[in-house]
């Protein structure tokens, strides 16, 4: 992996980090927002410690795990990713709720374009800001887009030790099976 200093990542919070998406995907995978090493990359989820590669492997989304550089092999397997926000920042907690507001109204009008199947947002706080729904939690919302239906996810980030890679994993698997059963 290129190793950046911390001006070229601090540089890298103007870029943005493009969706990869298709019309029609199983699963539009929602991040919160791009971090600087994504930002800087180009590829989401690129910070080594985050599980989300591993854990969609795991979960059986993918046959192998894919590194955050094979990105655009997603849609071969009727998978996608956006965020919430767009903006790249070191940390979520520097996003704003105005922003996450704004963020949610954008993700419908996408989702409302693209219709996956589903709509899988990987953290129940970014979920909760964005659409105004504080009681969510972690499993399938009554909420719909349209005809697409939404599950929230763990948050991958390695920040997150509430959630095991493995039990992530058994979460995720929890919607590619209910994702299958609509095929």
């Amino acid at each position: 992996m290129t190793r950046f200093t911390r001006a070229e990542l601090e540089a890298a919070r103007d870029r943005l980090v493009p969706d990869v998406v298709a019309d029609g995907l199983h699963v539009l995978f929602c991040g919160i927002n791009p971090g600087l090493l994504s930002a800087a990359t180009g590829h989401h989820f690129a910070r080594p410690g985050n599980r989300f590669w591993p854990v969609l492997h795991l979960s059986g989304f993918t046959p192998r795990q894919l590194k955050p550089s094979e990105q655009d092999e997603l849609p071969s397997y009727g998978l996608g990713i956006t965020n919430v926000v767009a903006r790249a920042s070191a940390r979520a907690d520097e996003l704003s709720a105005e922003e996450y507001r704004e963020g949610g109204r954008l993700l419908a009008l996408k989702v409302a374009r693209l219709r996956p199947r589903w709509l899988a947002v990987v953290g129940v706080t970014a979920y909760r800001a964005a659409f105004d729904d504080r009681k969510a939690q972690v499993g399938p919302q009554e909420r719909t887009i349209g005809g697409t239906r939404i599950w929230v996810l763990p948050n991958p980030s390695g920040l997150n030790a509430h959630w095991t890679a493995q039990t992530m994993a058994e979460e995720f698997a929890r919607l590619r099976v209910a994702a299958d059963a609509e095929a």
